[in-house]
Parts: C-alpha cells; sequence; structure tokens
C-alpha cells in the first residue's frame, strides 16, 4: 500500500470533512505538524474539534486555524500563547474541554489502544470532574475520563522509513505518539523519509501500523520562548 505522498495537500485528500475531529500532535510549537495544518487551513474545512495539548500562537501552528474560525472546539491543556485563542473563548466564539496534561495524553492513548474509559484521581474536586462518572478505589475517589478516537490525526516525526515506522527527536516525542494512534487515520509529516530496514527496531517510537500517509518536508521550526543570557 502506498504511503508516501508528494505534499500534504495530496495526503490528506480525500481525508477531510467539515466538524470533523482532529488529534494533533506537539508540544507547545515543536513537534506540531505545521505542514498538515497548513493544508488544512487552505482546504477551508470548518466546524473542527481539535484535541491538541497546545492551540499554537497566534500566526503559526493551530492558530492559524484559529485565525480563520476553521475551529469550533479545542480540547487542550494549556492555551496560554494564542491571544486570538483568549478572544474567542471570552467571547463566546470558541469551545474549550480543558483536560491535565496527563489525562489530555492517557485520554489519546486509551482511544488508541481501544480502551473506551479510564478512571484518575486527576481532577476530582474541581471543574474538571462535574458532570463525570465517579468511582471509590481503595478508599481514594476517582474520576472517569473516555478515550479520544479521532477522525484524523495529524503528527510530526523526525524520521521515519517507507513504511510508516518513526523516531521522534527529543521533546517532539511528547504527545505525538499517542496522538498518532488514537486517529482513524494517521497522516505524519516527517523531516526524513529513509529506505525501511534502516531504521533500528529498538529505537522505534511509532510502529508503521499506525501510519496510514506520509509526506517529506521542510519546517520553520519556531522557537515559542526564546530567552537568551545577558552578554
Amino acid at each position: 500500500m502506498k504511503k508516501v505522498y508528494g505534499s500534504a495537500t495530496e495526503a490528506l485528500d480525500g481525508l477531510l470533512f467539515d466538524d470533523m475531529t482532529i488529534a494533533a500532535g506537539g508540544f507547545g510549537l515543536c513537534g506540531i505538524p505545521e505542514l498538515l495544518i497548513a493544508a488544512i487551513r487552505d482546504a477551508g474545512v470548518t466546524g473542527l474539534t481539535v484535541a491538541s495539548n497546545n492551540a499554537g500562537v497566534d500566526d503559526f501552528g493551530l492558530g492559524l486555524l484559529l485565525q480563520t474560525r476553521q475551529v469550533k472546539k479545542m480540547i487542550s491543556s494549556y492555551v496560554g500563547e494564542n491571544a486570538e485563542f483568549m478572544r474567542q473563548y471570552l467571547s463566546g466564539e470558541l469551545e474549550l474541554e480543558f483536560n491535565p496534561q496527563g489525562t489530555l495524553a492517557e485520554r489519546m492513548r486509551a482511544g488508541g489502544a481501544g480502551i473506551a474509559g479510564f478512571y484518575t484521581r486527576t481532577g476530582v474536586g474541581t471543574v474538571i470532574a462535574d458532570g463525570k462518572p465517579h468511582m471509590d478505589f481503595d478508599g481514594e475517589t476517582y474520576v472517569m475520563e473516555r478515550g479520544i478516537v479521532a477522525d484524523l490525526s495529524i503528527v510530526k516525526a523526525w524520521k521515519a522509513d517507507e513504511t510508516g515506522n518513526a523516531v521522534f527527536r527529543k521533546t517532539a516525542r511528547n504527545f505525538n505518539p499517542p496522538a498518532a494512534t488514537c486517529g482513524r487515520v494517521c497522516v505524519m509529516e516527517v523531516e526524513e523519509i529513509v529506505p525501511a530496514g534502516s531504521l533500528d527496531p529498538d529505537h522505534i517510537h511509532l510502529p508503521g501500523i499506525y501510519v496510514h500517509r506520509l509526506i517529506q518536508g521542510t519546517h520553520e521550526k519556531r522557537i515559542e520562548q526564546r530567552t537568551t543570557r545577558a552578554a
């Protein structure tokens, strides 16, 4: 089965539709699928629900989809770097489902593993737990969280072979593997595609069975918060 496509637009062909749910990998601006995000913006689909740790910044990453009003709901744990996100949320234009960071990662992992829900102590006694089932285990109260199953996963890897076996580099590994597994279809962009069999099996972070389409491209790799030392 062909997995390697020539561009982000080609790789997303036939997969996008209004009101779909998308799981996006990355941590801040590190390891985000920036090429696929731009192609989704250009496709013009609307009413999107996006599960992602962050919401990008005002002019980059998922912030591009917020600028064009293509997102109706974010499922996130940190959204503090995006003024447009804040404006839309406070004005009631954007729905937000806040998740503790570990809970969001586990919701994605659970969805990819076929686990419909799980119990966690995180969030008990806060608004995060409002309206959710509770259960006591060993004298402690837990709240049930649902696994996330997305219509589409978009992720970014450092290196992959032609079958989709992927390696993520450092912080870019955050959220990309669980986001990849929880989509019914996963499209991955990479910095380098190598021949099958050239990656050490013990170093593969995401098996190619989870990846349906991939592209190679050049990435901007912005720094979200640049901190320098005085000379």
